[in-house]
């Protein structure tokens, strides 16, 4: 044996040639890729199994939900629409808030669309708020707050009751127009806002024009501490458009503009100090002017009073009665008639007698 054939191969040396090597490596690459896309494939599959049994699940949950409801609360006797508690503040009756809600005994609790029931309340005109609830196991509580009127509007100029016209409307401090069926004897006493002539009235509407939403702004800044017991407003007339003519309780009528309404209140505020304490009574303001006010004061009662009972006395009117007799005019007087007798004498309504003792 030769030396070159005892010659140990080195190790890890590749035996085969480059074309050789190259096929091998395409054909790991193909075994590898084959296998990565069978796990891939493998994962996608469980994880859709997995999802369809969670939404199997789901959907077996909620359609069990769906029957539990249905047997427990939906058809269940004890569930039904027993009792309908309805509290109101105002004039608004038990009947009339019940039959716009369409409420009806009998029906599931639980089918009662709680919001529908509460637009529909909320929809009547002499209401301001509106709560309903559902209590288990069979009632409905509807609580309503009702508008609270300030006063009477209408396009009249003049109208004596308000209770019993037609054209009348009661306003509240928003301008909500409103219609009551009962009326309540405080109404009575509200103040009238006239000659809206401009207004749409309708129940439920609210005002637009902007004389009669100054006539409410005045309302509610004339609620005052002390304007409130000196100044209370009887009615305002908007009929002029370019101002408010408001009389109030004690007949003073005042003028006032339609800005800067709180101004021209301290300035009546002032005269009604002035009024008191020189103890007369204001007859007409007008607060239209800034400066020089015009302000007309009442008679004293008085004054008013002493001319009802003692009028005053016509003066009277002394008419000369002619002489008849010429020679009695010329000729001297004599001795005997040169003073008259007692019974001549006859004052007149002065004190005074002619020459010849007449009147």
């Amino acid at each position: 044996m030769t030396a070159a054939q005892k010659r140990p191969r080195p190790r890890n040396r590749r035996i085969s040639n480059l074309r050789q090597r190259r096929q091998q490596h395409l054909l790991d690459v193909k075994v590898r890729s084959r296998k990565v896309t069978q796990h891939r494939n493998r994962k996608v599959l469980v994880a859709l199994s997995k999802l369809a049994l969670v939404a199997g699940f789901c959907v077996a949950v909620y359609l069990g939900a769906l029957e539990g409801a249905k047997r427990f609360f939906f058809e269940n006797p004890e569930y039904q629409l027993k009792t309908i508690e309805v509290q109101t503040d105002g004039t608004l009756q038990r009947d009339q808030i019940v039959e716009v809600a369409d409420l009806h005994e009998g029906e599931n609790i639980f089918k009662i669309n709680l919001a529908r029931v509460h637009d529909r309340i909320q929809q009547l005109p002499q209401v301001d708020d509106v709560q309903v609830v559902r209590k288990l196991s069979g009632e409905i509580d509807i609580r309503v707050v009702e508008r609270k009127p300030v006063a009477w509007l209408t396009s009249e100029k003049e109208f004596s009751d308000p209770f019993v016209s037609d054209a009348a409307f009661l306003v509240d401090a928003r301008g909500v127009l409103m219609k009551q069926k009962k009326l309540l004897p405080e109404y009575l006493g509200l103040p009238l806002i006239l000659g809206c002539s401009s207004e749409s009235l309708e129940a439920g509407k609210i005002v637009e024009s902007s004389e009669a939403k100054t006539a409410l702004e005045l309302l509610r800044l004339s609620v005052r501490s002390f304007m409130q017991t000196r100044f209370q407003i009887r009615d305002i007339d908007v009929s002029k458009g370019y101002c408010l003519l408001v009389t109030d309780k004690n007949h003073t009528r005042i003028t006032f503009g339609l800005n800067d309404l709180e101004q021209q209140l301290q300035r009546l505020e002032q005269f009604l100090v002035y009024s008191d304490d020189s103890k007369q009574e204001l007859e007409t303001v007008n607060l239209l002017v800034q400066r020089n006010i015009p302000v007309t004061f009442t008679r004293p009662p008085a004054a008013v009073i002493n001319d009802t009972i003692e009028p005053p006395v016509e003066p009277r009117i002394l008419k000369a009665i002619p002489v008849h007799s010429s020679a009695k005019a010329t000729a001297p007087p004599s001795k005997a008639h040169s003073r008259a007798t007692p019974k001549q004498l006859r004052s007149n309504g002065r004190g005074r007698t002619d020459n010849n003792g007449e009147q």
